[in-house]
């Protein structure tokens, strides 16, 4: 009877498994391709190293400041006599100072095509490949040598005609966010730095919060300069997230927090950036040659010809990115006014009297003029349309016609209003913007051997615009369109720059994901809008549905970090109801079967959490990615997987038994019954030493490695055999009735063993979390042990401690002594409580979570004794 319903759950777990791994899928694997094009060296880089003061390499021995350099240029700098604008690379979690080559490579580049009128020196930070996304104890360490780096940069231009007073920076990843940090040093000047473009950095909140010092330099950061926007004023930020390629930092965690108010910080995605449109993955985009491109660009633009250092107007410096990140007219950056424009010379005039017109050529030699009357219409038309293949049409609009000779008038110039896009250029105007608007004059000028067409249209707005409903979730399907020519599709996201864009070639069927970086800001009542240029003859049809998997893709984007905390928070079940069971029928089950058994506890949770919402949701609803039920979705995502998990963990383990048993080949049992022992006892000391002296992680990862290869338990087997060789040599009635006995006492200590084994197999796969948690602490340790034994600060120093001190008396307990304790039924109702706290309080804070598996295992450690 047993067998079916536990069929139906391994069932249910299974798909509830499965539908992670169809989230886990959509977020590594369906998006787009690569469309970015490597940036190379013309030239062998080289890298400069700059000598620091003595004192300040010795305070950072591991870190190191260079110089980039190509061929001739790096031999003139070899000297440090230095005249260029000076930019400082910060590389990322485990990146390297040499990926600067990209940036600096195309900047040499530029400044040759202009003579070396103006250029950049661009400086790199070697941090030693630092893991600080997982590890947050080194970032105050990165932060401060920054800072010597800055003023030591300085110090070399300080002879110069024009000496900079500032540094550039641009930061990738982590390093971005170190940049930002430099505000919040108490002797930092904020006038050093004008310029911060980040790269994939992960403003918001920490990818992986996996330890205190993390979090907590995150909430000073974020903190200092929300309280502190004086600082940030003449600071100019631009953050470029990589999109959806990007499955490393989410492009939402990329968004400056409550920046957006301040007209100094900008914040776009690769995707929705001009001449670039392609997404981009974590390491590429400091790479991608068309956003390198747009970069430098925007560099030079930045230039002030009579300092030629960067600008020190901060709107001038706003409207260049803007110009080159989120909206280019397809034309070089000017600062434009309202006076007009003459318009002159002996062109041909061509007056357009309807309302929709296409003008194709293959061959122009002269330029012309095309004007369109718009006082006739302004009653039965709301807009005017443009889009042309030249990227150098200019668009004028005339108040007044006045003629000073022949087809000679002022315009003022509308250009600015265009966009471009993929293969077009594209002007919308709302005709009630511009109530003294009398005529839209398009100059085309001459364009020889090429074929280019105009298309110009007065539409309605209410005849070109189509709101449609949000589908409902379980319509499994997506956006489509089908068109009859090439077409630019572009879903816009008014209250974010993460516009998608995407060209359709030929007859085709093309998918457009409608998915967000950002959600909707309760305050914002716009919508998202998907804008299709195509030619006014084009026949279309478009279907919006909803994508079950990218559905749950989204989901495990945004809360696929906190899954582990809710996998604990099932183990915890099961271990709970394994005690449970001990006290109710004796016997302990294995971890999945008490997922079976403990469906009610799962449910209480469930209700719980559907109606009082865990805590750290106040963090994630200031993230606006909040919503009702998502803890129950994660929950239950979380029992699939510490079902499924358990089953490979238990059947690995016990081929990792057997593998042990054989090579070890023990020929008793260990007699000693003892919870501690003087061999356990200094092996329990000496790695509180260790983990006091070099690093609690290390300490926790040799005390799984003993707990789990520790002495081998009786085998059923083993106690099997020696029932039968009891029965085997009794000859009389007596002695057969005390061979039962003895067959009674092997079978009940059968029965313990294997409760034994159950509960220290459920033990182990919690301690391996704990290890998982703690392992990039480890990794990070390991890697700078040559610059210095003991990892300081130490997020898991104290918990080692309080861990091995625990392990080393949980080791040799049996369900024995347990069974008899008088704290047994309160450590049997323990991890429900527990369960529940560890979701509300660890779902934003990961270094959370092993301190509550700990309090359940000193419980244990009780009942052992009392």
């Amino acid at each position: 009877m047993g067998r079916g319903p536990g069929l139906a759950a391994a069932l249910f777990y299974g798909a509830l498994a499965a539908l992670v791994l169809l989230g886990v899928r959509d977020v590594l694997f369906l998006h787009e391709e690569n469309r970015c094009s490597m940036s190379y060296m013309y030239e062998y880089p080289e890298y400069l190293k700059i000598k620091l003061p003595k004192k300040v390499s010795r305070r950072y021995t591991a870190y190191e400041l260079y110089l980039y350099g190509e061929g001739n240029y790096a031999k003139k700098n070899k000297n440090l006599i230095l005249t260029g604008i000076p930019v400082l690379f910060l590389p990322g979690n485990a990146g390297s100072y040499k990926q600067v080559r990209s940036l600096g490579s195309i900047a040499l580049r530029k400044a040759e095509d202009i003579d070396f009128k103006y250029h950049f020196n661009f400086f790199a930070v070697n941090f030693n490949e630092e893991l600080v996304a997982l590890y947050g104890g080194s970032l105050q360490k990165q932060t401060r040598f920054v800072h010597e780096c800055i003023k030591a940069i300085l110090k070399l231009y300080k002879d110069q005609e024009f000496a900079p007073r500032s540094v550039a920076i641009v930061g990738h990843s982590m390093g971005g966010l170190v940049a930002r940090a430099l505000l919040t040093l108490k002797n930092f000047k904020p006038e050093l730095i004008n310029l911060l473009i980040t790269q994939a950095t992960p403003h918001v909140a920490p990818v992986m919060p996996l330890d205190k010092y993390l979090t907590d330099f995150y909430t000073a950061v974020n903190n200092h300069w929300i309280l502190k926007a004086q600082d940030v004023r003449n600071l100019t930020t631009l953050s470029v997230a990589g999109g959806f390629r990007d499955y490393q930092v989410r492009s939402g965690l990329a968004f400056l927090p409550r920046l957006s108010q301040h007209s100094s910080a900008l914040f776009v995605v690769s995707s929705a950036v001009p001449r670039t449109w392609a997404s981009t993955d974590h390491l590429s985009i400091v790479w991608c040659k068309e956003l390198i491109l747009a970069t430098i660009r925007a560099f030079f633009d930045l230039i002030d010809e009579n300092t030629k250092q960067i600008t020190e107007d901060p709107k001038k410096r706003m409207s260049i990115l803007n110009h080159h990140f989120v909206r280019h007219p397809a034309k070089f950056f000017e600062e434009h006014s309202d006076i007009p424009t003459e318009l002159k010379g002996a062109l041909i005039w061509i007056k357009i009297e309807n309302s929709k017109w296409t003008y194709t050529v293959y061959n122009e030699s002269d330029g012309k003029y095309f004007m369109f009357p718009l006082s006739n219409h302004r009653k039965t038309y709301s807009h005017i349309h443009c889009q042309n293949s030249i990227m150098n049409m200019c668009i004028f609009y005339i108040r007044t016609l006045k003629y000073f000779n022949v087809y000679s008038l002022e315009g003022f110039d509308l250009s600015w209003k265009a966009e471009l896009l993929p293969s077009v250029k594209v002007v919308t105007l709302k005709l009630q913007d511009y109530p003294s608007l009398s005529d839209l004059v398009v100059y085309v000028p001459a364009v020889n051997g090429n074929k280019f067409t105009l298309d110009c249209e007065l539409v309605k707005e209410d005849s070109r615009t189509v709101q449609l409903p949000v589908t409902h979730l379980f319509s499994f399907g997506r956006y489509n369109a089908l068109l009859m020519k090439t077409t630019v599709y572009r879903l816009h996201i008014p209250w974010s720059h993460e516009d998608s864009i995407i060209v359709s070639q030929v007859p085709s069927l093309t998918e457009i994901s409608a998915k967000l970086h950002i959600a909707q800001p309760e305050n914002d009542s716009t919508v998202a809008v998907l804008n299709i240029y195509s030619s006014s003859n084009c026949q279309y049809q478009v279907t919006i549905k909803t994508s079950f998997s990218q559905v749950l893709g989204q989901v495990i984007r945004f809360h696929g970090g906190s899954l582990p905390v809710y996998v604990i928070s099932n183990m915890l079940l099961a271990y709970g109801g394994q005690l449970s069971a001990l006290i109710s029928t004796g016997k302990i089950e294995s971890s999945d079967t008490e997922f079976r058994n403990h469906h009610i506890s799962i449910l209480v949770i469930l209700i719980h959490l559907a109606v009082f919402p865990v805590l750290d949701a106040i963090v994630l609803n200031k993230q606006d990615i909040w919503f009702p039920l998502v803890s129950v979705i994660l929950f239950l995502f979380g029992t699939g997987i510490a079902y499924w998990g358990g089953i490979l963990f238990s059947s690995s383990l016990w081929l990792l038994s057997s593998l042990w048993l054989a090579l070890t080949r023990p020929s008793e049992l260990p007699k000693d019954s003892k919870l501690m022992t003087p061999r356990r006892a200094f092996v329990a000391i000496l790695l509180v030493v260790v983990s006091w002296t070099t690093c609690g992680a290390f300490a926790i990862l040799i005390i799984y490695l003993h707990y789990m290869f520790k002495d081998p338990k009786p085998s059923m087997e083993t106690s099997d055999n020696s029932t039968k060789e009891t029965v085997k040599n009794c000859d009389s009635a007596e002695t057969i009735a005390e061979a039962a006995t003895v067959s009674l006492t092997t079978s009940t200590s059968t029965d313990n063993t294997v409760n034994t084994l159950r509960m220290h197999i459920t033990i182990i796969h919690l301690l391996t979390w704990i290890v998982l948690l703690s392992l990039p602490s480890f990794i990070y340790w390991f890697k700078n042990l040559r610059y210095k034994i003991r990892l300081d600060p130490d997020p898991y120093r104290t918990m080692a401690i309080i861990l091995v001190s625990t392990l080393g008396i949980l080791m040799n307990a049996s369900t024995t002594k347990v069974k008899s304790s008088k704290l047994l039924k309160i450590a049997a109702q323990l991890p429900l409580p527990l369960s529940v706290a560890v979701v509300a309080f660890g779902s934003m804070h990961l270094y959370r979570v092993p301190y509550f598996v700990i309090f359940s295992l000193l419980l244990h450690v009780l009942c052992c004794i009392v």
